[in-house]
């Protein structure tokens, strides 16, 4: 049976700043996360989305990956975490600025359009 990957949809809920903690040990004047901005979208398949943070991606991934190859059909995590099938609530890994994302399968097939690096 061959399985057609498809492209997982990635908003930008929200962007936030523990107060808190910045203050004890965040830098002067720091804010919000300054490269992702609410209400953002991407499209990722093979590949992180052009614009998306590295490190967000990397927080990410997984689940995109798991949605684009199906695992959204079902709740994630014995449906105890998200009630909606297809979707998953993640965050980059900021401790202090973190960035919340939806993720969100789509019908849409992935299509690589890229070389891989060898």
């Amino acid at each position: 049976m061959l399985f057609i990957m498809k492209k997982v949809k990635i908003t930008v809920l929200k962007t936030t700043l523990d107060k808190e903690l910045a203050l004890e040990y965040g830098v002067e004047g720091l804010t919000a996360c300054p490269m992702m901005k609410e209400g953002q979208t991407f499209y990722a398949d093979y590949a992180k989305p052009e614009g998306l943070c590295d490190e967000a991606w990397k927080a990410i991934y997984q689940y995109v990956f798991a949605l684009a190859h199906g695992a959204g059909n079902e709740l994630f995590y014995y449906g105890d975490w998200i009630r909606k099938p297809g979707v998953a609530i993640c965050s980059c890994n900021d401790g202090l600025r973190p960035v919340i994302f939806k993720l969100e399968a789509t019908e849409n097939e992935a299509k690589m359009e890229y070389v891989p690096v060898r």
